[in-house]
């Protein structure tokens, strides 16, 4: 079963710029499209970006132009490079893969970003 594990979150200022890394096993990962989802307190998970396994890309409209995913097959990881960060991007971020034969998503544990002053 697919098992993913984030790190690189951490306590950031405003303005500046954080890479989150997720490493994936259990599956192949090539088959997988992945991404990465927040929840900030008191606020249900939302979508922030996903890569297919065609290295196509989606972001949400509220990080668009300052967050960039890509994913690198050979060593399975998934990375998140966060720019410009705002106290609004505080959170927990949760990467996310999904199989594009069919099936449920899978969530890793979580790393928290704070952007504060």
């Amino acid at each position: 079963q697919v098992q993913l594990v984030e790190s690189g979150g951490g306590l950031a200022e405003p303005g500046d710029a954080l890479t989150l890394t997720c490493e994936f096993s259990g599956s192949i990962f090539s088959f997988h499209g992945v991404g990465w989802d927040r929840q900030a307190p008191g606020h249900e998970r939302e979508f922030v970006a996903h890569i297919t396994s065609g290295s196509i890309t989606t972001y949400a409209e509220s990080v668009k132009g300052r967050f960039t995913i890509s994913r690198d097959n050979v060593k399975k990881m998934v990375y998140l490079q966060m720019t410009s960060l705002k106290p609004e991007d505080t959170a927990v971020y949760y990467c996310r893969a999904v199989s594009e034969y069919g099936g449920s998503s899978s969530w890793g544990q979580g790393t928290q970003v704070t952007v504060s002053s």
